[in-house]
Order: C-alpha cells, then structure tokens, then sequence
C-alpha cells in the first residue's frame, strides 16, 4: 500500500489519506482568498476610474499567458516532482498577488500595472494547473475515487462560499486592495502545505525524448478519445462567454442594477453554496453513465447570463446562481472521474494541459471583446448571445456516441490507460 492510498489511524476514510488531506486543506485556503480576489481586481480597475473594456483587459491579461505556458506546465509537472512545480507556482501567485494589493492600497494603480501583474498569476496558474490535478489523481485509488474527488471539491467550494461572500462584503467596507493582499496570504500558506506532499509512491519517470516528444505523447492520448477533445471543444466556447459574463458583465450589472459588489458577492457565494451541494450529491450518486449526466448538467450553465440580461432581482439571480452551482458539479465531479479512470497516471498532467489549453483558449479573446461587443449591440443582446452560445454546444455535444455511452467501471483505477477506454466504451456509457 503506498503513502497516497494508506488507511488513515484517525476517523479520516480510507481514501483520505495524507496526501489527499494536504491538497485538500490547501485548497481550501486559496479559493477562501481566490473567490474574493476575482471580485477585487474588477473593482480595483472601476475605482482606478477604468471602464468594462478595462476590465476585460485586466481578465484577458492573466488568460494569456495561461495559454502560452499550460502545455509547457503540463509537460514539466509529468517530468519533475509536481509537488515542487505547484509550490514554485504558489510562490508565483503570492509574490504578483501582493504587489498587486500593495500598488492599490498605495496609489493609484495604472492599467498597464494591474495587467503586468495579473500576467504573472496566469504565468503561475499555468504551471500550477496540470500538476495540480496529476497530484489530486495520483492521491486517490479504487472505486470511492469519484466520492474522494466530490468531497474535495465540495471543500474546495465550500471555502469559496465564505470567500465570495466575505471579499464582497470586505471590498464594499474597506475597498479591494486588503481583499487582494488576503489573496497573496492564501498563496503563501497553500504553498507551504503543499510543499509536505509525498511523491515517493510515483514511479520515476522514464527518460524521454525531449519536451516536443512529451507534448506529443499527450496530444495522442488526447485526441484518440472523442469524449475528451469534443467536451474541451465545447468549453471552450462555453467558459469563454460565461467568463465574458461573470467576470465582466457581472460587476457592471452589479453597479448599475444591483446595489454594487456587495450582492454581486453574495450571488457569486450562492452560486458556492450550489457546488457544495451538487458536490454532497455527487458523495451519494454514481451515475452510470457519466459524461451524459454530467453534460445534461451543463445546461442551466446558460441561466446566469439569461437572469443578468433581464436583469432579475437579486434573490432571484441567487437562486439562478445556486442552481447552477448544483448542476454545473455534477459535471465537475463525473469529469475528474473519467479523466482518472481513462488517462495512465504518467501522463495525467499532459492531458490536464491539452483540457486546461482547449477549455481556456478563447476567454482572452472573449474577455478582450466585452467592451467593443457592448459597445455594437448592448449589454443586454451580449448576454442572451451568451445564453444561446452554451445550449448550442452542449446540444452538439451529444451527438457524439461516446459522449453517451461512456460508463462508470466498478472499480476505477488510476492509470487504466487505452484498453480499458475501450473497454468502458464497450460496456455502454461515459461521463465527462
């Protein structure tokens, strides 16, 4: 029995063991600060006098550099120890973080200084990302794999819930310099905790033939499986416009509609406390087949973008929200499922990349558009295309027969590689 997957002495289950404990606590602490940040840096840019289009800059700008850097990430996080490539990325994102929060606390930030350092936290994220999720996989074996990733996701949501809500509340009283400089704190200690990961259990890797031969190698694993490139094809237009909507149109309905970043926070939270319990659901229900439950539930990924076009009040925005929290969970949680039953351990991280590059590619771009887009056509219309973007997709989606059909194995292992891909397809069902 290896250290990742060795039987707790405490009351933790038999699939919590240290490793898993450790990502787990540290995850926590980071979306506790990440959840609030998201809504710091908009109004960081509104209050240094900058409008919507300043602000998708400031989003786009951290988007960039993940995409020129998450193939590299992936490929270094299945060479070298991934615990040392996610404290290298944590010190990243606390060190810009901080000097983020230090430039508006102290002054009047330019928008070239908050993109500057908002690219150093995607540099950061880039390399964390894959090595990240190679790192949770790699914790966690045998059939209560999916029940593992569910309660780690509903923490990891569940201190987004405080974080979101606290961050609004935090920005409204004392403005978003001291919500980012909570952010770069969260960094710190996430790095600390991750720097006590054991990585013995992982077998060495074998000497390679370079960087282009290990992105290679990925990129066959990721497009012999049609469930896996179809599904990152349509995320990336699906994350693209709900960034564009949630990241950009949210804060200025917020202002102009709502009351400010104090209900837009306590929207965001309940959107949180959705997660938490999809991601509860997801502790007690195993579907089948995964990828179409999970894409079935991409659906009300539409609704958030609908309710700010009207715009509905915000109790009724919140519901929206804490419906799409529910649904969008049992995606997240039957995806990390597949993802481990199908990927071999080596080259979880490479995959990772290729899904984290296809399912981002497009939000610089969409991000960049929000203000020329609202410019041409409205807020409002800009919204409802948004809403229609995502139903087209997932809709295409499921005419993919692996999509369908793709089902959950009675005991999934890590690592199983292609002969059990075909096997899971062979026996009927696959969730994403």
């Amino acid at each position: 029995m290896t250290s990742a997957a060795a039987p707790s002495h405490s009351r933790r289950p038999s699939w919590a063991g240290r490793n898993y404990t450790l990502l787990t606590a540290a995850a926590i602490a980071t979306n506790l600060g990440s959840q609030g940040a998201l809504i710091a840096s908009a109004f960081a840019v509104l209050r240094a006098g900058g409008s919507g289009g300043d602000v998708g800059l400031v989003a786009a700008a951290r988007t960039v550099p993940l995409v020129l850097f998450l193939l590299v990430g992936g490929a270094l996080a299945d060479r070298l120890p991934r615990h040392r490539v996610m404290v290298a990325a944590n010190s990243l994102n606390f060190l810009s973080q901080g000097a983020f929060a230090l430039l508006v606390l102290t002054g009047e930030p330019r928008l070239w200084q908050m993109m500057a350092l908002t690219a150093l936290g995607g540099v950061g994220q880039a390399f964390f990302g894959p090595a990240s999720e190679g790192m949770l996989m790699s914790s966690v074996s045998g059939s209560e794999a999916g029940r593992a990733f569910a309660f780690y996701r509903m923490a990891m949501h569940g201190a987004g819930i405080g974080g979101a809500a606290l961050g609004g509340a935090l920005i409204a009283a004392f403005g978003p310099g001291w919500v980012l400089a909570i952010d770069a704190a969260a960094f710190a200690v996430a790095g600390a905790l991750r720097a006590f990961l054991d990585v013995s259990h992982i077998p060495a890797r074998e000497p390679g033939g370079g960087m282009v031969a290990d992105l290679r190698d990925g990129w066959r694993e990721f497009i012999t499986r049609p469930w896996l490139w179809s599904i990152v094809v349509q995320f990336a237009v699906v994350n693209a416009v709900v960034a564009a909507a949630e990241a950009v149109y949210g804060p200025l309905v917020a202002r102009d509609e709502l009351g400010g970043p104090g209900p837009w926070g306590f929207a965001l939270a309940a959107f949180g406390v959705g997660t938490v319990g999809g991601a509860l659901l997801m502790t007690r229900w195993k579907p089948r087949r995964l990828l179409l439950a999970g894409t079935l539930c991409v659906f009300p990924l539409a609704l958030p973008s609908a309710a700010l076009a009207v715009p509905l009040p915000i109790v009724a925005l919140t519901a929206v929200m804490f419906l799409t929290g529910v649904s969008i969970e049992v995606f997240g949680v039957s995806w990390m499922t597949c993802l481990h039953q199908e990927v071999p351990e080596d080259k979880l991280s490479r995959v990772s990349a290729y899904d984290w590059l296809g399912s981002i590619a497009m939000v610089p771009l969409a991000t960049a558009l929000t203000g020329p887009v609202e410019s041409a056509v409205g807020r409002t219309s800009a919204l409802w295309g948004c809403s229609a973007l995502i139903v087209l997709l997932t809709a295409a989606v499921l005419f993919v027969p692996e999509v369908r059909r793709l089902t959950r194995r009675g005991a999934t292992v890590a690592g199983a590689g292609p002969q059990a891909s075909a096997d899971a397809e062979g026996a009927v069902g696959r969730l994403g």
